[in-house]
């Protein structure tokens, strides 16, 4: 099993790259290969599926996208192949707050995610979706303390921290937090 792997980009295609560590091309298949650039190294976060018939490897940028990743592969019906495509085209932010607040419809926005398989989402995943490393993504550590401290919910946090500017001092984001809060 691999945890990620390190390396330099040799080439990217549309629903993979090939990832070169020590002379050996990995093929990847990834949400967003084009996210990536020829020549440069990175880690990619890797999940490896074991089948009958094939053993693939999928790699994320972020740890946080392969976590979600694994936890979209436990729910029932919904496999790798149905998966990638909802991290590729939905923020982590998005998925989890869609499933917390049982927005089916955003979940049938996905290829292959009908009615059916967007129920069956969230009663798998709802609440156990550990929002604070999602958030925490944002490098807001310290604004959602803040916020939590002053009562607001997790999922209010999720909404209103993509919107707050991050360069801001922190005394400043806060006050943005709060008027968006008040809208």
């Amino acid at each position: 099993m691999y945890g990620y792997i390190k390396g330099t980009i040799k080439e990217i295609e549309s629903n993979y790259i090939i990832l070169d560590n020590n002379g050996i091309g990995y093929l990847i298949y990834t949400p967003n290969p084009y996210s990536f650039n020829l020549d440069e190294e990175y880690t990619v976060y890797i999940y490896q599926s074991v089948k009958e018939d094939e053993l693939t490897l999928y790699g994320f940028k972020l740890k946080e996208e392969k976590d979600l990743f694994l936890k979209l592969i436990e729910v029932k019906g919904l496999g790798c192949k149905m998966a990638l495509p909802i991290i590729a085209t939905g923020s982590i932010n998005g998925i989890v707050d869609a499933i917390e607040r049982e927005n089916i419809l955003y979940l049938k926005k996905f290829p292959k995610i009908g009615d059916k398989v967007a129920r069956q989402i969230i009663l798998d995943l709802k609440g156990k979706l550990n929002t604070t490393n999602v958030i925490s993504n944002n490098n807001n550590d310290e604004l959602v303390e803040v916020l939590k401290g002053l009562g607001y919910k997790t999922n209010d946090i999720l909404k209103v921290i993509k919107q707050v500017n991050n360069s801001l001092p922190l005394e400043e984001q806060i006050k943005e937090a709060l008027k968006l809060f008040l809208k």
